[in-house]
């Protein structure tokens, strides 16, 4: 076991699946942390999740994150400060309002695998990025 520190990098290390800028941040043996960013006017491609949970902590922006797990389904405001769960099998896709982009920190638990965790699914909007 050791520690681990990491700043928040200027660029992106990879896109996301979804199509938003991932910024990587620290990875545990349990859990990986990462920072998400969607530009102005963006909308992300809906996505599911095959082995991972994730929790998100929105830092920047405002937006709209819609959710689907079985025959629940909700869209919430997505703000600074605001939190949320995406359990495993969720459908989710989240968009960007407003002239700021839409800016979170989220958990993977257990720590992200890899590119063929998520897959595409029908959203609620036309995605603009990622496609």
């Amino acid at each position: 076991m050791e520690f681990v520190t990491r700043m928040l990098g200027v660029e992106p290390d990879a896109i996301a699946p979804d199509g938003s800028e991932v910024r990587l941040l620290t990875l545990g043996e349990r859990a990986s942390m990462a920072h998400f960013r969607l530009a102005p006017g963006g909308v992300s491609v809906a996505v599911a999740h095959r082995t991972v949970e994730e929790v998100w902590f929105f830092v920047g922006g405002r937006g709209r994150m819609w959710m689907r797990l079985g025959e629940t389904e909700t869209v919430v405001d997505a703000v600074s400060g605001m939190s949320l769960t995406i359990p495993l099998g969720a459908s989710f896709q989240f968009r960007t309002d407003g002239d700021e982009p839409l800016e979170a920190v989220g958990a993977t638990i257990p720590p992200w695998p890899g590119p063929d965790e998520a897959y595409p699914v029908e959203g609620k909007w036309e995605p603009t990025v990622g496609v």
